[in-house]
């Protein structure tokens, strides 16, 4: 990283300002280079975003997932249209409420998210394995245990 100051909110440590920055120049690369791993080419990046959520969320109405993106409903059809065409997902009615439709994973759209998980963790197991030595990897575990608590 660039050591450049970082201009900090007042009262808080110049090095916080400058960890905050850091922190997310280097997540951001590393979420694009994951991204850049799974073989997603003939999907668009909305696409796989949409895909994954279904495969997180399991059977949802486009307008919940609409809302989970934070993208217009219209956007979501369209995007959902486009899995549909690529045999990803599935619509069905909803047993509750037969005016709407429930979106769910295909057979094919399991298998490409968990394939795509899969090598996505291979490629960061193999890099950290070949990029940083047996105390860096420990270091890296020690600072994600102290990051944790960014998210609690």
């Amino acid at each position: 990283m660039d050591q450049k100051p970082t201009e900090a909110p007042e009262g808080v440590s110049a090095s916080a300002g400058r960890a905050a920055r850091d922190l997310r120049v280097v997540f951001s690369r590393l979420r694009r280079r994951i991204r850049e791993v799974a073989q997603d080419d003939d999907l668009t990046p909305s696409q796989v975003s949409a895909l994954t959520l279904v495969g997180k969320h399991g059977a949802a109405t486009a307008s919940a997932l609409a809302a989970a993106e934070g993208v217009r409903p219209q956007s979501m059809a369209a995007t959902l249209a486009a899995l549909e065409r690529h045999g990803l997902i599935r619509r069905a009615p909803d047993p509750s409420d037969g005016r709407r439709q429930l979106v769910t994973l295909t057979e094919s759209g399991r298998e490409r998210i968990e394939g795509n998980r899969q090598i996505r963790a291979e490629w960061l197991t193999r890099a950290l394995d070949e990029r940083f030595t047996e105390d860096e990897r420990q270091k890296i575990v020690e600072a994600l245990a102290l990051m944790e608590r960014l998210t609690g």
